[in-house]
């Protein structure tokens, strides 16, 4: 049978704590903000908690000396008893947001195997951005320490008719329930239910079914929403392994890693696009550069230019990308390269019309990605250009919650 890549799992959960402590938002969220940080640490206090076995990126500038304590921790709380241990299971998750509305998700095991984060992967699981490989080195040193991962992996599954994940919400009464309750910082609720034997079938079965609509050489089922880099350093330790141990690396932990499995038709998912600002750049110069290469009249693909002069809209004729973004990026960085000028990237429209009021800064602002192209644009062109995306606010990303253990 085909290697679907999405499998049930050994999932560990604390058996008694004090839940909304216990978890936490993922590292890499609130890195500009260490006033957040130091709230959860006085909420958390000497209390069970994830946090105790993650590192915020607000804190990168102590890595060693906090790492060190975090695998400790793992180790103390792996032979102090604190986990249960749900085998051969995926977990269901109702994720109430900040707003009000539900998530819905499955946390389970993804196969490396099938994985690939190379630009120009055709593997049945893909990146949607670019992988930055001098951020890995760090995150494998990590992995290969540690006995315990824990997910902020949020991968995406194409399934318009819903029928992978929300198949559990009408039958969630016949399933075990492993925990529900509120999030710390007003970030809403999280349910979890235990998927095991017949039930964790219907997830094959659907899946197998997602496969089989599909046709021709290039199939991909899964493509990464957050966390590329902390799977790509999942996926690297593993090829590691496999050089040091030959075949018996594929028996090994370390040769998947948690995720939870979110669909891209989820009607609480949305793709916030992420506009640009082009700072300490002549904007006629660089305007010229994009008519020329753009034009202002033709094509399909639009954006809106910024300047302390106003807006106008442009077009994109000859584009190189499916995305507009793709292509205007383009433009932006061959133009930086020889020019000079630096590009940030900015979350709402309103924000870039603002910093780009000041002389010498150009703004750009795109338009959404379509659910409906998402995955034919990645199985088309690749990798999306850096910060293409947005999947919602920091307070609605996955929470730290589920462990497994990947190493002795």
């Amino acid at each position: 049978m085909e290697n679907l890549g999405f499998a049930a799992a050994d999932i560990l959960i604390p058996a008694s704590a004090d839940m909304t402590k216990w978890s936490c938002v993922a590292c890499d969220q609130y890195t500009s903000e260490p006033e957040y940080w130091r709230q959860v640490e006085g909420f958390v206090g000497d209390s069970l908690s994830t946090l105790r076995l993650m590192l915020p990126e607000a804190y990168l500038d102590d890595v060693n000396k906090r790492t060190e304590k975090i695998h400790a921790t793992m180790r103390e709380y792996v032979n102090g008893g604190v986990f249960r241990e749900i085998k051969d299971s995926f977990v269901y998750v109702e994720r109430t947001l900040h707003d009000g509305r539900v998530r819905y998700g499955l946390v389970g095991a993804i196969d490396l195997e099938i994985y690939d984060f190379s630009p120009s992967s055709r593997a049945l699981c893909r990146p949607t951005e670019a992988t930055v490989e001098s951020r890995l080195p760090a995150r494998v040193e990590i992995r290969k320490k540690a006995i315990l991962e824990m997910p902020h992996i949020m991968m995406l599954l194409d399934d318009p008719q819903k029928t992978v994940i929300e198949q559990f919400s009408g039958i969630k009464d016949k399933l075990e329930k492993l925990y529900d309750f509120e999030l710390m910082q007003q970030s809403g609720a999280v349910k979890g239910y235990r998927v095991n034997g017949d039930a964790a079938e219907l997830v094959r079965s659907a899946l197998k079914s997602l496969y089989d609509s599909q046709s021709g050489d290039n199939i991909m089922l899964y493509a990464m929403g957050d966390g590329n880099h902390s799977l790509a350093a999942a996926k690297v330790y593993y090829e590691q392994l496999k050089k040091t141990m030959g075949d018996a690396a594929k028996d090994h932990p370390a040769r998947f890693a948690l995720v939870e499995l979110v669909n891209l038709h989820d009607d609480s998912l949305e793709f916030e696009p992420i506009h640009r600002v082009v700072y300490d750049v002549e904007p006629e110069k660089l305007i010229s550069s994009l008519k020329s290469r753009c034009g202002e009249g033709k094509g399909d693909m639009q954006f809106t230019v910024v300047t302390v002069g106003g807006k106008r809209v442009m077009h994109v004729e000859k584009p190189t990308s499916s995305v507009t973004v793709g292509s205007v990026q383009d433009i932006i960085d061959d133009f930086t390269s020889k020019n000079g000028g630096s590009t940030d990237y900015i979350h709402g429209e309103d924000v870039v019309k603002a910093l780009a009021s000041s002389e010498r800064r150009v703004g750009f602002i795109f338009g959404g990605i379509s659910k409906d192209d998402f995955f034919e644009v990645i199985k088309n062109d690749g990798i999306l250009p850096r910060k293409t995306f947005s999947m919602g606010h920091a307070c609605d990303k996955r929470f730290y919650l589920e462990c497994r253990t990947i190493n002795k």
